[in-house]
């Protein structure tokens, strides 16, 4: 068992004892979401896995979000169970460390121009795994490709 996914069984277990309802819910529907895709691909899950399933609810979370802010209706609640998943993603980088990585990662594939950005995303996506958002690393290889 990954260490990410028995974490997240302790603090549910510790969410059940503290009677902290929000927090064990999120926490079941994260461990339900782990189950259906360990049974689905017959395989135990590793900690990437674990971050990639957590990542995959909070974007369903997030679009979930922009649908209840067009309908005028509260996401409060979406917002709260994104908080808690965020808990168990790997620390995120700054704009600045980012920038530095694409810097190295441009050099290391000899990038001219920015038709040579697939060749710097398969250097630098790797390094950030989990520690940055895909879309804001796009725009700051753009930017400096440009």
């Amino acid at each position: 068992m990954s260490e990410l996914k028995a974490r997240m069984q302790n603090d549910l277990k510790e969410a059940m004892k503290a009677g902290n309802a929000h927090k064990r819910d999120v926490l079941r529907q994260l461990t339900s979401a782990l189950k259906q895709v360990e049974i689905d691909n017959r395989k135990d899950l590793t900690d990437d896995d674990v971050i990639n399933i957590v990542k995959k609810e909070i974007k369903r979370r997030q679009e979930s979000i922009v649908d209840l802010e067009k309908a005028g209706r509260d996401i409060a609640g979406e917002q709260a169970e994104i908080d808690v998943m965020n808990i168990y993603l790997p620390a995120q980088m700054d704009a600045a460390q980012i920038e530095t990585l694409v810097k190295e990662a441009i050099a290391e594939s000899g990038a001219q121009s920015a038709k040579d950005m697939g060749n710097v995303m398969k250097v630098l996506m790797p390094r950030l795994k989990g520690q940055a958002d895909g879309k804001t690393v796009n725009e700051i290889v753009r930017k400096l490709l440009s």
